[in-house]
């Protein structure tokens, strides 16, 4: 495959989970200008208005709504996502996730146990549903959502940490499994990004200034600043790159 070819997704199917809006329908966005035929699952009514809107620029988008937090809808959408793509998907980005941001003692274990649901058994299950389409045909492209708290403790932050660092356990284990059976599992670790999820950290006067004074970028990200990244660990780019967690923060990390 020539270099001008390496980032072309034409012909791959994908499926990316909680794409409605924010970074997920970046990502979806950036895959379908690939290229790339998408299934947005969600369990927003929105996902049909993004995929419609999407249809309407000429990309070939679908919208399945689904519950991934009712392991059973999970697997009914997934399977339903899977048929609107032809029985068959190539790449599977994991990015639908939830954040309680309350300290310790006022996180109740009924609130964890969403937040785990969510972000690391739903992430387990869907892998191991599209690992096990892709591993029977050998090839496949996994891509998890990570965090800057897959790294570091984060405030009041401990069920969102410990799901972030599972995903980070469970990108790197699964990599060392299906590597060697053509499919490359990695994770994006998106930094600080200017999205509903971080309204509330946007307006804290007190937190935001430490935030912002460790971004050397100088700014927070959006979704366009995960396309790139996207695009390249679902394409051919990306086929001797497995295991990794890729941290896309303005260089957040390296403060």
């Amino acid at each position: 495959m020539s270099n001008l070819n390496l980032f072309d997704l034409t012909g791959k199917k994908a499926i990316v989970t909680g794409a409605s809006r924010g970074l997920g329908r970046g990502i979806a966005t950036a895959l379908a200008k690939a290229g790339a035929e998408v299934a947005i699952l969600d369990i927003s009514d929105a996902a049909a208005h993004t995929a419609a809107g999407l249809q309407a620029e000429g990309l070939a988008v679908h919208a399945v709504k689904g519950n991934l937090m009712d392991r059973a809808d999970l697997e009914r959408s997934f399977g339903e996502a899977v048929g609107v793509l032809g029985d068959t998907v190539d790449i599977l980005v994991n990015n639908a996730g939830m954040h309680d941001r309350r300290a310790c003692l006022d996180l109740p274990v009924e609130s964890w146990d969403k937040v785990l649901e969510l972000n690391i058994t739903a992430v387990y299950q869907l892998c191991r549903l599209a690992g096990a389409i892709m591993v029977e045909k050998g090839s496949g492209k996994i891509i998890n959502m990570a965090s800057m708290l897959s790294f570091i403790g984060g405030f009041n932050a401990s069920a969102y940490a410990v799901s972030k660092a599972g995903i980070a356990q469970l990108t790197k284990s699964l990599s060392n499994e299906w590597a060697g059976r053509g499919v490359q599992v990695n994770a994006i670790a998106p930094g600080y990004m200017a999205t509903e999820m971080n309204t509330d950290l946007l307006q804290d006067d007190t937190r935001l200034p430490h935030v912002n004074a460790r971004i050397p970028a100088g700014r927070w990200g959006g979704p366009d600043d995960l396309a790139g990244a996207g695009v390249f660990l679902s394409s051919a780019a990306s086929d001797y790159v497995t295991g990794i967690i890729l941290p896309v923060d303005g260089g957040y990390l390296a403060r």
